[in-house]
């Protein structure tokens, strides 16, 4: 992924620690797919001042990668990127900077007053398969008003490189059931919230991410994992962190029966409560959950005083969690 921002940056002439290898055209031209390009620039300076206009540029079903490189800007707008919008890269100039936000939420009304419901209340909506968003922010900051998604991801095949997901409850809903099969990769990322906050039915792999709990959350998880599948959630070398209060927060808990979450390698901060893992209102769904860990560390780390119904992975068991198991045939790049 660092050849695309290294090459965001050389088009948008900026000057990093990114090497020189020749001029931008030769660059270009040495990528994968690249005969589609546009930028967005609030300014006007590129192609669309609006993400969403970029996106609808895109010609249905393409075979070829379009990248979408976008300058530094806030962007108030919903954002959706239909089914048959695949192979998109969305290429920010820098993470911190590059916000897509918007301030729907559960309980807001609509233009006939019927609520917009947790699914209708996300900032950007992500159908399509194929997808790579690198640094990026995807904002719902309508506040702790309850459930207000910052990002909808249903695709298949989505991969996301530093970039960060930030609300309050149900920040990042990670698709429904009904949306069918979904493989997500998060790397380097960061997801900010307070309850659920990281919940939904994919599979979906946080590698060396940064979850922060904020005061006034619960829960990090809320899986929804379809039964018969191996892999729900995967957390590997994440910092689990925030200023919530010390044992305030659970690891999750089940949103509905079957639910996977693993963290392995993963420093947990003191606001992890020692059981690690809840029930979900007192239901059944616990009989039929999978959560484990594996080498963990950090004071919020107390295997010894886990709910008997979680697993701590012997060895052999944690040796399954490869990418290439949990994805099979797609290697995220």
């Amino acid at each position: 992924m660092k050849i695309l921002t290294c090459l965001w940056i050389a088009m948008a002439g900026l000057h990093t620690g990114c090497k020189k290898s020749g001029n931008v055209s030769s660059i270009y031209s040495s990528m994968p797919h690249a005969s589609s390009k546009i930028v967005v620039a609030q300014d006007g300076s590129g192609d669309f001042t609006s993400v969403q206009a970029a996106i609808q540029a895109v010609p249905d079903a393409a075979k070829d990668t379009t990248y979408i490189y976008i300058k530094n800007g806030v962007y108030r707008e919903k954002i959706i990127i239909p089914s048959s919008k695949r192979f998109i890269k969305l290429i920010g100039q820098n993470a911190d900077s590059v916000i897509l936000v918007y301030d729907d939420y559960a309980s807001k009304t609509d233009s006939t007053g019927k609520p917009l419901g947790t699914s209708g209340s996300a900032s950007v909506y992500i159908y399509a398969s194929d997808v790579v968003a690198e640094n990026i922010t995807f904002q719902n900051d309508a506040g702790p008003v309850g459930q207000a998604v910052a990002a909808y991801v249903a695709g298949d095949r989505v991969y996301f490189y530093h970039c960060r997901f930030l609300g309050f409850q149900d920040t990042l809903y990670t698709g429904a059931p009904e949306a069918g099969k979904s493989r997500q990769y998060y790397l380097n990322c960061e997801i900010a919230g307070t309850t659920d906050f990281i919940f939904g039915s994919a599979t979906a792999v946080f590698d060396h991410c940064r979850i922060t709990c904020k005061t006034g959350g619960h829960y990090i998880t809320a899986a929804s994992t379809p039964q018969g599948n191996t892999y729900g959630y995967v957390f590997i070398h994440c910092e689990i962190t925030g200023d919530a209060p010390p044992q305030s927060f659970y690891l999750g808990r089940p949103w509905r029966p079957y639910a996977r979450v693993v963290y392995m390698y993963c420093y947990l901060g003191d606001m992890i409560a020692p059981q690690g893992w809840s029930n979900w209102h007192d239901t059944q769904n616990y009989l039929t959950t999978y959560y484990a860990e594996y080498r963990n560390s950090g004071p919020g780390y107390q295997p010894q005083q886990r709910v008997s119904w979680s697993h701590q992975l012997t060895d052999t068991e944690a040796k399954v969690y490869t990418l290439a198991n949990i994805f099979q045939d797609w290697q995220p790049n």
